[in-house]
């Protein structure tokens, strides 16, 4: 024997397996004064790579935890500022829903939230020498497949007001008047169900804005651009208009949806203007300096939710999707009109001239808005 026990062999001797006998042999991973270069054995990366990797990540983390956070507060600020009416209501023989989305948009006159002076400047009148509750504006926008289609009802079409009950709780039967005059009657609901029975279509939501909604909505969107064929010079509602294309502020534009004393059609053509109106501001809302512009998008958005009333069952999803189909109003797309009218000075006694709607060819119109189909051309008038 030579005197060596196995045990006794150097680190470098291999056993028979190829393994290193005796005392453990060292590796990379243990010995922490190793080096090894990119390619040289091992397969950590370095370690300056592997913390910008973690600093990048980590950056990339936070700022989408930051847009969740802020989209959701978005979401509950903006819901927390919608109002809600009780305008729609199930009831007996209403007209069944059609294929689309039906909204009934409307415009108050109320003055009771302006003060003194508000009412001066607007050149509204004061709430105690109105008498009652109006809306000058009441118009149907549809979209689905076809459209948007934007069809205005004159405020003074003639038609049958279904029974109701008023604030005070005192039944009323039916009776045949204005179509405005259902809202004073009994508010947005009884507007809607008139408007469902007399044109046999279901409205899906309701949305209503008052005077200093349009002002405020106007300035915090930086004004909207209107094009007018000819000067508008309206004592009652304050416009001052030059003729050509220009850009209002917020008072300017609602002495121009409100002036219809001026105009060659008096309140038909008003219809046609407060329809440009709404072109313009879709026109001016979807410019990438309003909606990318965090510092101008929530004032408008904060101005319109402030300013706007919805059914109960309209929620901030609801106005994102209408406001999304509305689009193509803003640049020309679309079909916008008035209703068909037989006769713009259709007298009944007791109530004065009234607008008297071409019921044929209404129908004719709202088939087609049932269906989501295209409105066939000559059903809407376009009177200026």
């Amino acid at each position: 024997m030579s005197g060596y026990e196995p045990d006794d062999l150097m680190p470098e001797q291999s056993s028979t397996y190829g393994g290193l006998r005796g005392k453990k042999a060292k590796t990379p991973r243990e010995d922490s004064g190793w080096f090894l270069p990119d390619g040289a054995g091992g397969d950590r990366p370095p370690r300056k790579r592997r913390r910008w990797g973690r600093i990048i990540g980590l950056t990339a983390l936070g700022v989408v935890l930051a847009l969740i956070i802020t989209g959701v507060a978005s979401w509950f600020w903006a819901s927390g500022k919608l109002t809600h009416v009780g305008a729609l209501t199930d009831y007996s023989g209403r007209p069944a829903q059609g294929v689309g989305t039906n909204w009934l948009l409307t415009g108050s006159d109320g003055r009771d939230t302006l003060s003194a002076a508000q009412q001066r400047e607007l050149h509204t009148g004061s709430s105690s020498s109105i008498t009652g509750a109006r809306t000058d504006t009441i118009m149907i926008l549809h979209y689905g497949s076809s459209g948007p289609d934007l069809i205005s009802i004159p405020r003074d079409s003639y038609v049958a007001i279904p029974a109701y009950r008023d604030s005070k709780g005192a039944e009323h039967s039916a009776s045949h008047n204005k179509i405005n005059a259902a809202y004073d009657f009994g508010g947005a609901q009884l507007l809607v169900q008139t408007v469902e029975q007399n044109f046999g279509i279901r409205i899906d939501h309701y949305l209503e804005i008052g005077f200093l909604g349009i002002v405020n909505m106007v300035n915090e969107v930086g004004g909207v651009n209107m094009c007018l064929k000819s000067a508008i010079h309206d004592s009652k509602s304050g416009a001052n208009l030059s003729a050509g294309c220009q850009t209002i502020d917020g008072t300017q534009a609602l002495a121009f949806v409100r002036s219809r004393y001026s105009l060659p059609n008096s309140d038909i053509s008003r219809m046609s203007d407060q329809q440009a109106f709404i072109k313009a501001v879709v026109a001016a809302a979807d410019r990438p300096g309003v909606y990318l512009n965090p510092f101008t998008l929530y004032p408008f958005a904060g101005a319109v939710l402030n300013s706007i009333a919805a059914d109960d069952g309209t929620g901030l999803s609801d106005l994102l999707d209408m406001a999304s189909h509305a689009k193509p109003l803003g640049s020309s797309g679309g079909t916008s009109g008035t209703m068909p009218i037989a006769n713009e000075g259709f007298f009944v006694s007791n109530i004065g001239d009234t607008v008297e709607i071409d019921k044929t060819r209404a129908a004719e119109l709202i088939a087609a808005v049932n269906q989501d189909k295209a409105i066939p051309s000559g059903l809407l008038n376009h009177l200026g």
